[in-house]
Protein backbone atom coordinates (compact mmCIF):
# COMPACT_ATOMS: atom_id res chain seq x y z
CA UNK A 1 0.00 0.00 0.00
CA UNK A 2 2.87 2.35 0.81
CA UNK A 3 4.31 2.00 -2.70
CA UNK A 4 0.89 2.44 -4.29
CA UNK A 5 0.28 5.73 -2.47
CA UNK A 6 3.73 7.29 -2.66
CA UNK A 7 5.30 5.80 -5.80
CA UNK A 8 2.57 4.63 -8.19
CA UNK A 9 0.10 7.47 -7.60
CA UNK A 10 2.63 10.28 -8.27
CA UNK A 11 3.55 8.63 -11.58
CA UNK A 12 -0.11 8.16 -12.49
CA UNK A 13 -0.88 11.80 -11.62
CA UNK A 14 2.01 13.04 -13.78
CA UNK A 15 0.92 10.81 -16.69
CA UNK A 16 -2.65 12.12 -16.37
CA UNK A 17 -1.37 15.70 -16.36
CA UNK A 18 0.74 15.24 -19.50
CA UNK A 19 -1.91 13.28 -21.41
CA UNK A 20 -4.58 15.74 -20.32
CA UNK A 21 -2.66 18.73 -21.62
CA UNK A 22 -2.22 17.05 -25.01
CA UNK A 23 -5.93 16.19 -25.11
CA UNK A 24 -6.96 19.67 -24.00
CA UNK A 25 -4.82 21.36 -26.64
CA UNK A 26 -6.33 19.23 -29.38
CA UNK A 27 -9.86 19.71 -28.04
CA UNK A 28 -10.24 23.44 -27.38
CA UNK A 29 -6.75 25.02 -27.31
CA UNK A 30 -7.22 25.53 -23.53
CA UNK A 31 -10.12 27.94 -24.05
CA UNK A 32 -12.58 25.80 -22.09
CA UNK A 33 -12.68 28.25 -19.19
CA UNK A 34 -14.47 30.78 -21.43
CA UNK A 35 -18.25 30.67 -21.67
CA UNK A 36 -18.34 33.25 -24.43
CA UNK A 37 -16.03 34.15 -27.35
CA UNK A 38 -14.20 36.71 -25.23
CA UNK A 39 -13.38 36.88 -21.54
CA UNK A 40 -15.34 39.48 -19.57
CA UNK A 41 -13.74 41.76 -17.00
CA UNK A 42 -14.42 39.35 -14.17
CA UNK A 43 -12.69 36.50 -15.96
CA UNK A 44 -9.77 38.74 -16.88
CA UNK A 45 -9.37 39.86 -13.26
CA UNK A 46 -9.72 36.30 -11.99
CA UNK A 47 -7.15 35.03 -14.48
CA UNK A 48 -4.60 37.67 -13.49
CA UNK A 49 -5.22 37.20 -9.75
CA UNK A 50 -4.98 33.42 -9.90
CA UNK A 51 -1.96 33.54 -12.19
CA UNK A 52 -0.07 35.86 -9.83
CA UNK A 53 -1.13 34.00 -6.69
CA UNK A 54 -0.39 30.51 -7.99
CA UNK A 55 2.92 31.63 -9.49
CA UNK A 56 3.89 33.22 -6.18
CA UNK A 57 3.03 30.06 -4.25
CA UNK A 58 4.91 27.87 -6.72
CA UNK A 59 7.98 30.12 -6.70
CA UNK A 60 8.02 30.23 -2.89
CA UNK A 61 7.72 26.46 -2.62
CA UNK A 62 10.46 25.77 -5.19
CA UNK A 63 12.77 28.28 -3.48
CA UNK A 64 12.09 26.63 -0.14
CA UNK A 65 12.85 23.16 -1.54
CA UNK A 66 16.17 24.44 -2.91
CA UNK A 67 17.19 26.48 0.14
CA UNK A 68 15.98 24.29 3.00
CA UNK A 69 18.28 21.71 4.53
CA UNK A 70 17.39 18.03 5.02
CA UNK A 71 15.99 18.80 8.49
CA UNK A 72 15.87 22.60 8.67
CA UNK A 73 13.89 25.44 7.13
CA UNK A 74 15.12 28.60 5.47
CA UNK A 75 16.26 31.24 7.94
CA UNK A 76 16.80 34.97 8.14
CA UNK A 77 15.67 37.28 5.36
CA UNK A 78 14.96 34.38 3.00
CA UNK A 79 12.44 32.91 5.44
CA UNK A 80 10.73 36.26 5.99
CA UNK A 81 10.54 36.94 2.25
CA UNK A 82 9.11 33.51 1.41
CA UNK A 83 6.56 33.72 4.25
CA UNK A 84 5.42 37.18 3.13
CA UNK A 85 5.16 35.98 -0.47
CA UNK A 86 2.92 33.08 0.54
CA UNK A 87 0.73 35.28 2.77
CA UNK A 88 0.07 37.54 -0.24
CA UNK A 89 -0.15 34.78 -2.84
CA UNK A 90 -2.68 32.49 -1.14
CA UNK A 91 -5.56 35.03 -0.95
CA UNK A 92 -4.84 36.15 -4.53
CA UNK A 93 -5.03 32.58 -5.82
CA UNK A 94 -8.22 31.81 -3.87
CA UNK A 95 -9.95 34.99 -5.06
CA UNK A 96 -8.87 34.42 -8.65
CA UNK A 97 -10.06 30.82 -8.69
CA UNK A 98 -13.36 31.85 -7.12
CA UNK A 99 -13.98 34.61 -9.67
CA UNK A 100 -13.30 32.20 -12.54
CA UNK A 101 -15.13 29.13 -11.25
CA UNK A 102 -18.02 30.22 -9.02
CA UNK A 103 -20.12 32.39 -11.44
CA UNK A 104 -20.58 29.54 -13.96
CA UNK A 105 -21.65 27.20 -11.15
CA UNK A 106 -24.53 29.48 -10.18
CA UNK A 107 -25.43 30.73 -13.65
CA UNK A 108 -28.49 29.09 -15.18
CA UNK A 109 -27.13 29.69 -18.69
CA UNK A 110 -23.78 27.99 -18.05
CA UNK A 111 -25.06 25.23 -15.76
CA UNK A 112 -25.71 22.67 -18.54
CA UNK A 113 -22.02 22.82 -19.45
CA UNK A 114 -20.78 22.26 -15.90
CA UNK A 115 -18.91 18.97 -15.46
CA UNK A 116 -18.20 16.98 -12.28
CA UNK A 117 -14.58 18.17 -12.52
CA UNK A 118 -15.82 21.78 -12.39
CA UNK A 119 -17.66 21.05 -9.14
CA UNK A 120 -14.64 19.60 -7.34
CA UNK A 121 -12.06 22.09 -8.64
CA UNK A 122 -12.75 24.83 -6.08
CA UNK A 123 -12.58 22.50 -3.03
CA UNK A 124 -9.38 20.88 -4.32
CA UNK A 125 -7.68 24.22 -5.07
CA UNK A 126 -8.67 25.66 -1.69
CA UNK A 127 -7.51 22.49 0.08
CA UNK A 128 -4.16 22.66 -1.74
CA UNK A 129 -3.61 26.30 -0.81
CA UNK A 130 -4.72 25.95 2.81
CA UNK A 131 -2.70 22.78 3.36
CA UNK A 132 0.34 24.67 2.08
CA UNK A 133 -0.22 27.34 4.71
CA UNK A 134 -0.80 24.78 7.47
CA UNK A 135 2.44 22.91 6.86
CA UNK A 136 4.40 26.13 6.41
CA UNK A 137 3.30 27.47 9.79
CA UNK A 138 3.17 24.11 11.59
CA UNK A 139 3.76 24.93 15.30
CA UNK A 140 5.54 21.59 15.80
CA UNK A 141 8.19 22.48 13.23
CA UNK A 142 11.32 24.26 14.40
CA UNK A 143 14.34 25.68 12.63
CA UNK A 144 16.31 22.53 13.50
CA UNK A 145 13.49 20.09 12.74
CA UNK A 146 11.39 21.31 9.85
CA UNK A 147 8.89 18.53 9.23
CA UNK A 148 8.11 19.67 5.69
CA UNK A 149 11.78 19.25 4.75
CA UNK A 150 11.92 15.85 6.47
CA UNK A 151 8.81 14.53 4.70
CA UNK A 152 7.47 16.24 1.57
CA UNK A 153 10.73 17.75 0.34
CA UNK A 154 12.67 14.50 0.86
CA UNK A 155 9.93 12.51 -0.88
CA UNK A 156 9.76 14.91 -3.86
CA UNK A 157 13.53 14.92 -4.29
CA UNK A 158 13.58 11.12 -4.25
CA UNK A 159 10.94 10.97 -6.99
CA UNK A 160 12.80 13.46 -9.17
CA UNK A 161 16.03 11.51 -8.67
CA UNK A 162 14.18 8.29 -9.68
CA UNK A 163 15.07 6.70 -6.33
CA UNK A 164 11.68 6.78 -4.56
CA UNK A 165 11.68 6.92 -0.78
CA UNK A 166 8.04 6.26 0.17
CA UNK A 167 8.91 5.51 3.78
CA UNK A 168 9.26 9.18 4.72
CA UNK A 169 5.64 9.80 3.73
CA UNK A 170 4.32 6.54 5.16
CA UNK A 171 5.48 7.67 8.62
CA UNK A 172 4.72 11.39 8.16
CA UNK A 173 2.04 13.20 10.21
CA UNK A 174 -1.47 13.10 8.73
CA UNK A 175 -1.47 16.74 7.53
CA UNK A 176 1.67 16.08 5.45
CA UNK A 177 0.20 12.92 3.97
CA UNK A 178 -2.99 14.83 3.16
CA UNK A 179 -0.95 17.60 1.54
CA UNK A 180 0.83 15.10 -0.71
CA UNK A 181 -2.41 13.40 -1.76
CA UNK A 182 -4.16 16.73 -2.44
CA UNK A 183 -1.31 17.94 -4.64
CA UNK A 184 -1.34 14.67 -6.59
CA UNK A 185 -5.10 14.96 -7.11
CA UNK A 186 -4.78 18.55 -8.30
CA UNK A 187 -1.96 17.59 -10.67
CA UNK A 188 -4.02 14.72 -12.10
CA UNK A 189 -7.18 16.75 -12.76
CA UNK A 190 -5.54 20.07 -13.67
CA UNK A 191 -5.72 19.77 -17.50
CA UNK A 192 -9.41 18.86 -17.28
CA UNK A 193 -10.35 21.90 -15.18
CA UNK A 194 -11.27 25.38 -16.37
CA UNK A 195 -8.02 26.64 -14.87
CA UNK A 196 -5.83 24.72 -17.32
CA UNK A 197 -5.59 27.63 -19.74
CA UNK A 198 -4.49 30.15 -17.12
CA UNK A 199 -0.84 29.26 -17.66
CA UNK A 200 -0.99 27.28 -20.90
CA UNK A 201 -2.44 30.08 -23.04
CA UNK A 202 0.27 32.66 -22.17
CA UNK A 203 2.91 29.96 -22.70
CA UNK A 204 1.49 29.06 -26.12
CA UNK A 205 1.42 32.73 -27.10
CA UNK A 206 5.05 33.11 -26.06
CA UNK A 207 6.05 30.03 -28.06
CA UNK A 208 4.20 31.36 -31.12
CA UNK A 209 6.02 34.69 -30.85
CA UNK A 210 9.35 32.91 -30.56
CA UNK A 211 8.48 30.78 -33.59
CA UNK A 212 7.49 33.81 -35.65
CA UNK A 213 10.66 35.64 -34.64
CA UNK A 214 12.75 32.62 -35.64
CA UNK A 215 11.00 32.43 -39.02
CA UNK A 216 11.49 36.15 -39.62
CA UNK A 217 15.16 35.81 -38.74
CA UNK A 218 15.57 32.87 -41.14
CA UNK A 219 13.92 34.85 -43.95
CA UNK A 220 15.96 37.98 -43.25
CA UNK A 221 19.36 36.26 -43.05
CA UNK A 222 19.66 35.26 -46.76
CA UNK A 223 18.72 38.81 -47.77
CA UNK A 224 21.39 40.27 -45.52
CA UNK A 225 23.96 37.83 -46.89
CA UNK A 226 23.09 38.76 -50.48
CA UNK A 227 23.29 42.45 -49.65
CA UNK A 228 26.68 42.01 -48.02
CA UNK A 229 27.99 40.17 -51.09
Amino acid sequence: MMYVLWVFLPGAALASCIAGHVWRYRTDRFLGYLYCPRADRGQQFGSVAFRLGAAGMFAARIAEVLLAGPHSRTTGNAHLLLSALQIIAVPLAVIGAGVILIPPLISAEARPRITPIDRITIPVVVAALLSSVLITFDPYSTNDRYRTAETLFTWCRSLVALHPNPGVMAHAPAIYQARGLIVMLLLAIWPYTRLAGIFSIPLLRLLRRIGRSAQSWQVAMPRRLRQSV
